[in-house]
């Protein structure tokens, strides 16, 4: 037989009075053995002044008495709690007096030691017929039942590696909060949490050490909060932190300047120091919203704001952020659909050899299109296929193209040109990414020196072993390796002896200016004489007219690109370009 829980409960006979004595005797026998043989079902008997007159040994492991101490003792001084010893007694003359039997119920009973089981707690009366009754309990515990809800509980509500609520948990109180605010016109504030640059202590260290990272952090956060605050780990490497009764925007740049200051005190993973920095975004209501989606989404937005302004940078939502997050959004669905529709095109500017005047090479530009076929400039969708992440899947088609303009042109006369494509920073940190420039030029059936790379030395002097390791091996293939808009970042001239590349491209601000300052021109010709004794060509971007022409070729320069020469033109007007 089963309850409604669906647990086994034993049936217990009906004794009759038309019974023999054998007969009677011999039931019992068999019930109290049955009883006895019930491992995981606790059985107790009680005589009609609830005397304890039968106590197995499942009763024992479960409420902590013996047969012995048990014995003749009452059920309420037993294993009744203080709170209910009235309720029982009632519901048990009324069994007695009144027939109204003990419905089944889930309960929690007293241990011997004080504390409460959780049991399914079921009732049987018997030898009513004799003026002898008995009442058995059966009770199964619901120990494990109850610690399964409450992992099930904590598992829907909590994050796994820190203990901290989740993003679902956290939905709930804001939007609770928001409802007791609106009612007592109360401010909360939403800040989202996101370290910066974790992804690199992922790749570098492993996933073992970035979640190790993430626990101290958590920690490390939740000193520094107070206890009407709520913080949560939203996923990944971000935080969500939820304030109530501050004072005004000082109090919570203050608060959150606390936090800035427990995290620079840096984190030992696997024997060295790590430094780590966060963006924070803050969204306030009424002000910046008044449902959760609002106030999450705008606090999101200042986030990726607070980013853009460097490390361990605080931004408040404002308008302008809103619009700028609708023209990020907006410029990102139309490069998702330039990809899928095929709207993103080469074009192309000659790099001319000031010696004999002809091509060695040309830079690959990219242009992208919307439905309507109207360009977006480069300036404006570059930066956001960084930020979106776009920027891998576009440098694929970019190294695509390109590859099949080099095979489009062999034997005809721009056979021996060079291309050169734009490699990002995010592209960089691919550790297969040689692999997959060298298996695309092979895929093609090109050599590796048809092909240049060009980077800004921010990118090549910020990169790690790796990345670095992965440019020496596309150099030692034979691929161009270019620093690009060299003179802009960080401009250390002793790292050129290190690094894997073939040329620099002096950046076109300072050839702009050399024509009035000699500063700029003693730095023009520092880099020239450098590059030259370091074994690299040197191409200056940007030449314009003819007097800055006859500059840089007295300055030594190897290769120029400008408007002077040619504008980037697709690939079909290059021959005509090459025929003048």
């Amino acid at each position: 037989m089963t309850n409604k829980q669906g647990l086994t409960v034993p049936h217990f006979p009906v004794l009759s009075s038309n019974m023999s004595l054998s007969a009677v005797k011999q039931s019992e026998e068999k019930f109290y053995e049955l009883i006895e043989s019930l491992p995981m079902v606790a059985v107790q008997g009680y005589n009609k002044k609830r005397q304890v007159i039968y106590w197995n040994e499942a009763s024992r492991r479960l409420y902590g008495y013996t047969r012995e101490e048990a014995q003749g003792r009452l059920l309420e001084e037993l294993i009744i709690p203080d709170f209910m010893r009235k309720d029982v007694i009632k519901a048990h003359q009324n069994w007695l007096d009144k027939n109204i039997s003990i419905p089944a119920e889930e309960i929690e009973l007293k241990h011997k030691d004080g504390h409460l089981v959780p049991v399914y707690s079921s009732h049987v009366m018997i030898k009513q017929d004799t003026g002898d009754c008995e009442m058995f309990c059966i009770d199964i515990s619901l120990e494990e039942q109850k610690k399964a809800r409450k992992e099930l509980r904590n598992m829907a509500n909590f994050d796994d590696l820190t203990h901290l609520p989740n993003r679902r948990l956290m939905e709930v109180e804001l939007s609770a909060r928001l409802a007791e605010a609106e009612r007592l016109k109360r401010d909360v504030a939403v800040v989202f949490i996101d370290l910066d640059n974790f992804k690199l202590i992922n790749d570098t260290l492993g996933h073992h050490y970035g979640d190790k990272l993430l626990l101290e952090v958590a920690e490390a956060l939740k000193t520094e909060i107070r206890d009407c605050d709520l913080l949560s780990r939203f996923g990944g490497d971000e935080f969500v932190l939820l304030l109530l009764d501050f004072d005004g925007a000082e109090g919570i740049h203050e608060l959150l300047q606390r936090l800035i200051n427990a995290l620079d005190q840096g984190f030992m993973l696997d024997g060295d120091c790590y430094q780590v920095t966060a963006s924070f975004g803050v969204s306030l209501f009424p002000d910046d919203g008044v449902t959760m989606a609002e106030l999450m989404g705008n606090a999101d937005a200042a986030m990726y704001q607070a980013k853009e302004k460097g490390k361990n940078s605080i931004c408040f939502y404002t308008s302008d952020i809103n619009d700028r997050l609708v023209h990020y959004q907006d410029m990102t669905a139309i490069l998702r659909r330039a990809i899928a529709a095929d709207h993103l095109q080469l074009y192309f500017q000659p790099q001319i050899d000031l010696k004999s005047g002809g091509i060695q090479s040309c830079e690959a530009l990219l242009r992208c299109f919307t439905d309507e076929g109207k360009p977006v400039l480069p300036a404006i969708f570059i930066p956001v296929a960084e930020k979106s992440g776009l920027i891998n899947r576009i440098g694929d088609w970019v190294l695509e193209a390109a590859c099949k303009q080099l095979k489009a042109w062999q034997g005809t006369a721009l056979e021996q040109t060079r291309i050169d494509i734009n490699l990002s920073g995010r592209q960089l940190t691919n550790l297969h990414l040689a692999d997959h420039i060298l298996q695309t030029l092979k895929k093609y059936g090109l050599e590796p020196g048809q092909l240049g790379l060009e980077l800004t030395e921010n990118e090549v002097i910020g990169g790690d072993n790796e990345q670095i390791g992965q440019l020496e091996r596309l150099k030692q293939a034979g691929v161009h390796i270019s620093i690009d808009d060299f003179g802009t970042g960080y401009s250390s001239l002793v790292y050129l002896r290190k690094l894997p590349v073939c040329s620099l491209k002096i950046d076109r601000s300072f050839l702009h200016h050399a024509m009035e300052n000699e500063s700029d021109m003693a730095i023009m010709q520092a880099i020239i004489t450098v590059g030259h004794r370091l074994g690299l060509s040197v191409v200056v971007e940007g030449v314009e007219t003819q007097e800055q022409d006859s500059l840089v070729k007295s300055l030594g320069c190897d290769l120029a690109q400008g408007f002077l020469y040619a504008r980037p033109m697709p690939a079909n007007q290059m021959p005509a370009f090459l025929a003048q």
